[in-house]
């Protein structure tokens, strides 16, 4: 389990030169599933079987088990169930656990698992910043709070934002700047690869691309664009110049 791209390719070739015939290697990390493929046919050149294992769960994995999608032979899956069982949550293997298919398959299951938890997560986030917004609302968190139970919206990462808020109830202490680790930019790729519209995991990314700009280039532009045909306000740039612009636009409409 090491970072995908170069480290894993660098281990994975270290490996190759190190192990033998009817050894058998799990790349548990978050390798892009096309990456896969060449190093199974890399290790296969010395007899060295390669599964690739999707793993979820996080930091709470240890201790509730980790969700697990893996390709690879069957033979070489059935080999190490034992291994899979014991990482895996606690009740039916189906429900903790997939053999998604051939070598690749686990992966992209990952890929996809986490291009739909950026959908999920920005629901909440967009929830929080709109109860947040209402005056009706006194008490956002327990607003939150109250929907882990019977509600349909319930699920984990809910019951972390609880959590988080428990801890922050306005979130004041953090930043609103959100890195991506790649596979929801792999996620929206397939999409398009394969014509399957996905505009709620396609905008989440695009979310978490504009918490990193703190003055948009867009949208300053979309500011500019109104001045000039509708003579709607702007704001200056300068601090002395903050007040919204009166001045008359160049070509009104």
């Amino acid at each position: 389990m090491v970072p995908a791209g170069d480290p894993t390719r660098d281990t994975v070739t270290q490996l190759g030169g190190l192990l033998a015939k009817g050894d058998l290697v799990i790349d548990g990390g978050n390798s892009r599933y096309t990456d896969d493929r060449v190093h199974a046919e890399l290790l296969a050149q010395g007899g060295i079987g390669y599964l690739d294992c999707g793993v979820s769960g996080g930091v709470w994995g240890r201790r509730n088990g980790y969700g697990l999608m893996v390709g690879g032979a069957a033979e070489h899956v059935t080999r190490l169930m034992p291994v899979f069982d014991a990482l895996r949550p606690e009740g039916p293997r189906d429900e903790g656990f997939v053999h998604a298919g051939d070598v690749g398959a686990g992966h992209f299951a990952k890929m996809v698992h986490n291009g739909v938890e950026y959908g999920l997560m920005q629901a909440y986030a967009e929830g929080f910043e709109l109860l947040e917004a209402a005056e009706v609302i006194t008490d956002v968190p327990a607003v939150l709070k109250a929907w882990q139970r019977g509600t349909v919206v319930r699920s984990w990462l809910l019951d972390l934002l609880v959590a988080a808020l428990d801890n922050d109830p306005e979130l004041a202490r953090l930043r609103g700047w959100v890195q991506d680790s790649g596979e929801g930019r792999w996620t929206v790729e397939e999409a398009i690869n394969h014509a399957v519209p996905a505009p709620v995991i396609s905008a989440a990314l695009f979310a978490r691309f504009s918490s990193r700009q703190s003055d948009s280039p867009a949208m300053r532009a979309v500011a500019a664009l109104r001045h000039q045909f509708g003579g709607h306000a702007v704001e200056q740039a300068s601090p002395s110049l903050s007040s919204p612009s009166s001045s008359s636009p160049q070509n009104p409409h």
